[in-house]
């Protein structure tokens, strides 16, 4: 999936940040409840990571892991000291373990999406084009099976497109008015299921529910004081998110961490420690096959000296060649068929520079086939 434009990165970092008001944010906590043991959350559009941190402590600070993704610097860095990992990036640039999330916190950026060069919006869909679907859709497959979403969006928003992908992922959908009216929000409360295991009758009343809010032609209830039902249980993690890492690093982050890991060089002796180990001698004396094989092979080189006294600095190596056969065959009308067979056969050479004192090619490099 394609990265946000730059422009509209920016349009989103400085003028695009609605963060969750604090009423709304109190009365959608109470409608969850913790898991059973450790789980791990995450808000792709963190901001300063209020939302997600106040999340992970309704549902037990002490089992629950708080993850966060986050545009904008500042708020990155902001949220980084409330969360256990953020990454500073764009979520379209991020690689994070699928279904390995029991709750999805989703406020995203609102807003138009434009045109790339090649003409394509940057999501998979046919409706109107909005910031909404490209990040729910980005979001969508981090949440497990069975892990509750909370999405937060202007409901202008909930068009055909969007309340179908709603009624096809989850069951159990929840609408209710956000306490602050200024941007017109809605939260959306839903168990994310299989499309096997939906119920058409509860998917067909929450569908023409949340296109009549969608159009403005019903409004939702305003989001209760007290949750009314029983709560969205955040079920425990399957396991801890394996990949949980921005794609591509920016100059300032890939500084920080080559300071923090210092380079190579503290690992240097595990990753180049083999080179300068002693070669440990065979088991056995080597047959002249054996050792004109390794000399070939380039496994000896080095000066040797013989018996005889002769000093020679040998270097081994293999080159391939192809010999060529032919056969002659007749055909039943007595004509002559030739065929050329190239096979192809590797050369063993080893060249020796002569540094024997007095010989008569001291000085020459030797070639020995």
């Amino acid at each position: 999936m394609a990265l946000m434009f730059p422009r509209l990165a920016r349009n989103f970092a400085k003028n695009g940040y609605y963060p969750t008001d604090e009423p709304t944010l109190e009365r959608a906590l109470k409608a969850l409840s913790p898991a059973s043991g450790p789980t791990s959350i995450i808000d792709p559009c963190s901001g300063e990571g209020i939302a997600i941190a106040e999340a992970a402590h309704a549902l037990g600070r002490d089992l629950v892991s708080a993850y966060a993704v986050e545009f904008d610097r500042e708020r990155a860095r902001h949220a980084q000291g409330l969360v256990d990992r953020c990454i500073h990036g764009d979520l379209m640039d991020t690689l994070i373990s699928r279904q390995s999330f029991g709750l999805l916190w989703l406020n995203p950026p609102y807003g138009d999406l434009g045109k790339d060069a090649n003409g394509n919006y940057g999501y998979q869909g046919q409706g109107r084009a909005r910031l909404e679907k490209l990040f729910y859709q980005r979001g969508l497959p981090l949440l497990q099976y069975g892990g509750v979403l909370v999405f937060i969006v202007p409901h202008y928003v909930l068009d055909p497109e969007l309340v179908g992908w709603l009624t096809r992922h989850f069951t159990g959908l929840r609408i209710y008015r956000a306490v602050e009216t200024q941007f017109k929000q809605v939260v959306v409360f839903g168990i994310r299921v299989r499309q096997r295991d939906q119920s058409s009758a509860a998917a067909k009343s929450a569908r023409e529910r949340l296109l009549q809010i969608g159009a403005g032609d019903i409004e939702a209830e305003e989001l209760p004081a007290e949750w009314p039902f029983l709560p969205y249980t955040v079920p425990a993690a399957q396991a801890e998110p394996e990949q949980f890492f921005r794609v591509t690093v920016e100059p300032e982050q890939f500084a920080a961490e080559v300071h923090r890991l210092q380079g190579l060089w503290p690992c240097l002796d595990t990753h180049l420690g083999v080179a300068q180990q002693s070669l440990r001698p065979p088991a056995r004396a080597l047959s002249h096959w054996h050792l004109a094989l390794a000399l070939a092979a380039g496994a000896i080189s080095g000066v040797v000296t013989s018996k005889s006294g002769k000093v020679m600095v040998v270097k081994g190596d293999t080159h391939k060649e192809k010999s060529v056969a032919t056969e002659y065959t007749e055909r039943d009308d007595g004509s002559i068929a030739e065929t050329r067979i190239l096979t192809d056969k590797f050369v063993p050479i080893i060249r020796a520079w002569d540094l024997t004192p007095g010989s008569p090619t001291r000085g020459e490099v030797l070639t020995i086939r």
